[in-house]
């Protein structure tokens, strides 16, 4: 079969997958050593990362899809805090940050997806998405075992998973929710917080289960996740990644399409062939679910963007682009991958991988069980190879990934990109436009200044209502 005849196959293998997501929501969501489970049923997933805040309600439909077209099976988003109760018991869930409405446009395009609640998620939104009333708390220490942030933590993540529940939003009740995640890359920072930092994460772990969402729990970067919470890996390549357990699968919360723009800083950018490099060898190697971080990046509107200098673009370099359109040749590139991994989903389920060398920077991987077989044939190298593998001969391009699904015939290769069109379309704007703009004092006012010695803490004394402070000094 050639490799157009193999991917026309897996286009209406993805559709058939689509309409099964569509129509079977409402399945017990639950894992074992290889991958999720669903209704009984192992599952190979595509996620993708899209924030809702930063975007506009007008844009999700078209993303939704955008990514359903693009081979994603699972929606990924953080849910932020500071948006949803920016002040103390005063919520938030209209415009921009209509969670609900999302998830539930995210089900009607037949997409699952993955809550990651947190409370804390960094993603480079200001103040890691918690809301500023919490650094007023008398007595708080945020991300530790201390108890006035404990009761913050669990009283938000409840609110969150009581309106999900109300909604029934939840793959036990019928929705699209299939994980969540609790807590964000704390491994990364824990040991700043000494004995306290295994004790919190063992009660944000035990606190989040007592919800009783019906679906799995996540942490990613957290090597010691206890159960039944899954521990997962972000960066720009997992495929060496081992669970801590050999009871939970092999899963990837944030692969790094490109990375986030400061002012002043070149524009980031991560070719597709690396991008699809690193896709390919995780599916090599026993991985089930991945995600990119970001499939559509957005915008930082208002003053939503965290720091240090991060702009108000979140393009993220990301297959679709701040706009919402497709970036070529790495959406069209991504979704011929996404197509080519899809019919190797029977072999890749059914079987634990088989890795051998064959030869310097050389490695076969086939998934055999039965009379489904599928290979992954990877060059890690830097130049080109030419290997015989089960009596052929198949040459591999440097840094990259060929994809066999029925253990002979190469559907896809990492490093091969097919040209794309660009089809852009241009549309005039009627009328006055929508933009807007705040003005913001310059220099101090009498009113407002206060005679201070020395530097003042700047939250402290803005509350974040500015981003300056301004001192005039004799």
């Amino acid at each position: 079969m050639k490799r157009r005849e193999i991917l026309a196959a897996a286009a209406c293998f993805v559709v058939a997958v689509a309409a099964a997501a569509t129509t079977a929501l409402g399945a017990n969501v639950s894992y074992d050593h290889r991958a999720l489970v669903i209704d009984g049923k192992r599952r190979v997933l595509i996620s993708g990362s899209i924030h809702y805040p930063r975007s506009t309600p007008d844009m999700w439909p078209d993303l939704l899809q955008k990514s359903k077209d693009g081979g994603v099976d699972v929606i990924e988003t953080y849910v932020f805090w500071s948006g949803h109760e920016p002040v103390q018991n005063q919520y938030n869930f209209e415009g921009r940050y209509d969670l609900v409405q999302f998830i539930k446009l995210a089900a009607k395009a037949g997409l699952y997806v993955h809550l990651r609640i947190g409370p804390y998620v960094c993603a480079e939104w200001n103040y890691g998405g918690f809301p500023l009333w919490l650094h007023f708390i008398p007595g708080i220490q945020l991300r530790t075992d201390n108890e006035p942030y404990k009761a913050e933590m669990k009283r938000f993540t409840a609110k969150i998973v009581d309106l999900m529940k109300k909604e029934k939003l939840y793959a036990s009740q019928g929705g699209p929710i299939i994980l969540s995640q609790i807590e964000n890359e704390y491994g990364n920072v824990d040991s700043a917080y000494g004995p306290a930092a295994k004790t919190y994460i063992n009660w944000a772990a035990k606190m989040a289960v007592s919800l009783n969402t019906g679906v799995p729990w996540v942490m990613c970067q957290q090597k010691d996740a206890p159960d039944p919470i899954i521990n997962t890996c972000n960066g720009f390549y997992c495929d060496q990644f081992t669970p801590n357990s050999n009871n939970k699968p092999k899963m990837w919360t944030e692969n790094w399409s490109g990375w986030f723009l400061s002012f002043g800083g070149a524009v980031p950018y991560r070719p597709v062939e690396d991008l699809a490099f690193a896709v390919g060898r995780f599916f090599q190697l026993g991985g089930t679910f991945q995600n990119y971080y970001m499939y559509h990046g957005g915008t930082n509107f208002g003053r939503t963007s965290g720091g240090p200098f991060i702009s108000t673009s979140y393009d993220y370099d990301a297959p679709l682009d701040e706009y919402g359109q497709l970036r070529q040749p790495k959406w069209g590139h991504l979704k011929d991958l996404h197509k080519a991994i899809k019919l190797c989903e029977d072999a890749l389920l059914a079987t634990d991988p088989a890795t051998t060398s064959l030869g310097s920077n050389v490695e076969a991987t086939t998934y055999k069980s039965g009379s489904v077989c599928a290979a992954f044939l990877a060059n890690t190298g830097t130049s080109d190879k030419t290997v015989t593998f089960s009596g052929n001969s198949y040459k591999l391009p440097a840094w990259s990934v060929s994809i066999l699904p029925d253990c002979k015939t190469v559907a896809f290769n990492t490093a091969k990109v097919w040209l794309w069109s660009l089809n852009f379309t241009r549309e005039a704007i009627d009328g006055d436009s929508d933009w807007s703009w705040i003005d913001e004092p310059v220099g101090i006012t009498k009113d407002d200044a206060f005679t201070k010695p020395g530097l003042q803490d700047q939250i402290n004394t803005t509350s974040d209502q500015s981003d300056y402070l301004w001192y005039s000094l004799r």
